[in-house]
């Protein structure tokens, strides 16, 4: 076994994180009436009173400044066939929405409908650590659809649950 004490350089830090499997959301809105969107897989509940729920997005985003400016937020769980989904939402940002099925509510919260749940979610905090942000989000609307299982991402790939 490896010494604990050994250097962390990123590639270790990656495998290291990559060995916990997370969730994966769509966090998506309508911005200055376009559609913006990411895919995030550190989403996390928080607390149930009040509600919240969090998520992390690197602070060289370039769709987050975008993001933040929205009144409510859209979170959408992925499900496990939704892997080129989730790749769609990390590429070229005027394709990202290009034949994805989705709702938009009169905030400008942005649900994709396929997702297994939907939140409706206002940014109450923002907190910078390391080389990402972490965002703490209010719930105000949450929707759970009994269809199908989450998204897994887990060593760098996207897998279902067994």
């Amino acid at each position: 076994m490896p010494s604990m004490s050994q250097q962390m350089d990123s590639r270790m830090l990656r495998d290291a994180f990559g060995a916990f499997p997370t969730g994966v959301v769509a966090v998506a809105a309508q911005v200055d009436g376009r559609l913006v969107g990411l895919a995030a897989s550190s989403f996390t509940s928080v607390s149930l009173e009040p509600p919240l729920v969090s998520f992390s997005v690197a602070k060289g985003s370039t769709t987050w400044p975008e993001l933040r400016r929205a009144e409510h937020l859209g979170v959408t769980v992925l499900a496990e066939d939704h892997g080129a989904l989730c790749r769609q939402l990390a590429g070229p940002a005027q394709e990202r929405f290009t034949g994805v099925a989705f709702e938009i509510t009169d905030s400008g919260a942005v649900m994709l409908t396929e997702g297994i749940a939907q939140y409706d979610c206002t940014v109450r905090e923002e907190l910078e650590a390391g080389d990402h942000v972490i965002v703490l989000l209010k719930l105000h609307a949450v929707v759970v659809h009994s269809r199908g299982q989450p998204l897994i991402f887990h060593r760098s790939e996207f897998g279902r649950l067994a």
